[in-house]
């Protein structure tokens, strides 16, 4: 199902999220900072970007657990954008003086969704009517908003309750209580329709600029959803929830590398006999509305399509799970059938068989490998390039939720250290360029590399670390850390590697 470039379908690129940009408003946005980097990208002649998922974010802060498996994230609009459209003013965007290196999320929020209310107000009361047309066009091609925009406004007058401990006939989506929450929070909706356009515009803003300039980005999906989302609340019949819309059992990991009691996410999970009776439409659909905004997409935790851990949702750590079975190439078929070829990379991390191993070569869909796994002193590891079956792989130094490579290089055992000393015929001085390099030498398809390993970050500009649910996704770098220096040691790596 993935197409590589015909021409040359070595490629590499960098691996950052928005949120992580250089700005002025607490967070990065898709303002200034995104064109900067895309800039940086095409000098450096890199082809590919890789993100996070990209809707919006609730408690914890993690793109992984969204309110939405459609809609985009908000808070990443940029109020110089939303200036240069008339809706904010020169005065509106006096700020106080955020922490450049580091995101506060609850002081930015506050500060952005009160550009956000304002620009709101100036769009309804001054906006021409093309803007407005625009935007009622915008939500007739998006039926999914309908439904976002109540839980969003109803999410919000009940103060960020979950969703089933609204009043029961608003969790039940009774009809007579949907109509009458219509009509009560209209303006309410109205706004989250705005932000959604907004949001929409400037992402394919973005995304048409890193086009033009040959860059392609690498999307998303994770596996599982948010058991508080507009996609559980309007569809409860495709989960395993009980009476009362909380979830009976939810998703997670066994122990693995990262965690000796597992990964206890919390997502309910699927009823994959549901979405087969309907050949996986809402799938379908949610593989169609990422495709619109990316031209890659990652789906997070691959092997739970042949298999996932449930764990009973009573317990408070993911070790008495078990192996379920999931929708195997039953789901995949659909996909074709629906979609086409897809472009699709496997994220095949952990706890691998030789039927996940069968499931992602039959649909001909590269997998992942990690650098940061891959010095085992028997030269034994999947990860270590001589080991590689073949070049359907997306090779990274590490990813979001490894340690930056001078921290994991740091942390790691000695004789782990000494094996890399020796196989890659370095000192360990300069351990995140020879972890780039040693990358951009393999015979993956895709090279991909963290912006932290670029700019030689240690273990406190880390994204996130399984297992602990708070104080991640804060990472930010300021304009000057990105330098013409490592633009030209990018580009002649990637030249030396026949990556451009």
């Amino acid at each position: 199902m993935f197409k590589a470039n015909e021409k040359n379908p070595r490629a590499s690129g960098v691996l950052v999220h928005p949120t992580s940009f250089p700005g002025h408003f607490g967070m990065g946005d898709l303002g200034w900072g995104a064109y900067q980097f895309i800039d940086f990208l095409k000098k450096a002649k890199q082809k590919l970007w890789q993100v996070l998922p990209l809707g919006p974010t609730g408690y914890g802060d993690s793109p992984y657990q969204s309110f939405s498996s459609f809609a985009g994230n908000h808070y990443l609009i940029s109020p110089n954008e939303l200036k240069k459209q008339g809706w904010l003013w020169d005065k509106d965007l006096e700020r106080p003086r955020f922490d450049p290196r580091s995101i506060d999320y609850g002081w930015a929020i506050e500060y952005k969704m009160g550009l956000l209310r304002k620009a709101f107000e100036r769009f309804k009361a001054g906006a021409a009517a093309a803007h407005k047309s625009k935007l009622s066009k915008f939500c007739k091609a998006n039926p999914w908003l309908e439904d976002y925009a109540l839980f969003y406004a109803l999410k919000d007058h009940f103060g960020g309750l979950e969703w089933h401990k609204w009043p029961t006939p608003l969790a039940k989506r009774e009809s007579a209580a949907i109509t009458e929450a219509r009509k009560t929070h209209h303006d309410a909706i109205e706004f989250c329709k705005f932000l959604q356009y907004e949001f929409f515009r400037q992402w394919g803003e973005v995304k048409a600029y890193a086009n033009k300039a040959g860059v392609s980005i690498i999307g998303d999906i994770p596996i599982f959803v948010a058991g508080d989302s507009s996609d559980v609340w309007a569809n409860p019949e495709l989960y395993m929830l009980d009476e009362h819309g909380r979830p009976t059992s939810v998703a997670g990991v066994p122990p693995d590398y990262f965690s000796e009691t597992g990964q206890l996410w919390g997502n309910p999970l699927y009823k994959w006999e549901e979405h087969k009776k309907t050949d996986y439409e809402w799938w379908c659909k949610r593989i169609e509305a990422v495709l619109g905004m990316v031209d890659i997409v990652r789906i997070d935790h691959f092997r739970g399509f042949e298999a996932y851990w449930a764990v009973p949702a009573t317990e408070k750590t993911a070790v008495k799970g078990k192996w379920m079975k999931g929708p195997g190439q039953s789901f995949f078929n659909a996909l074709k059938k629906r979609l086409g070829d897809l472009p699709i990379i496997a994220e095949d991390l952990g706890e691998i068989t030789p039927a996940v191993d069968k499931l992602r070569l039959d649909n001909n869909l590269p997998g992942m490998r990690v650098l940061h796994f891959a010095f085992d002193p028997t030269g034994a590891s999947n990860h270590m390039p001589h080991n590689y079956e073949d070049s359907r792989t997306v090779v990274y130094t590490g990813t979001h939720d490894n340690n930056t490579t001078q921290g994991w290089y740091a942390d790691s055992p000695e004789n782990e250290r000494d094996y890399l000393r020796r196989a890659l015929s370095v000192n360990g001085n300069d351990v995140a360029w020879d972890l780039i390099k040693f990358a951009m030498g393999t015979n993956a398809l895709y090279a991909i590399v963290p912006i932290q390993d670029i700019m030689n970050l240690g273990a406190s500009d880390r994204m996130n670390c399984p297992g602990l649910a708070q104080g991640w996704w804060k990472f930010r770098y300021t304009e000057d850390m990105l330098n013409h220096h490592q633009e030209a040691q990018l580009r002649y790596l990637t030249e030396m590697f026949n990556r451009a």
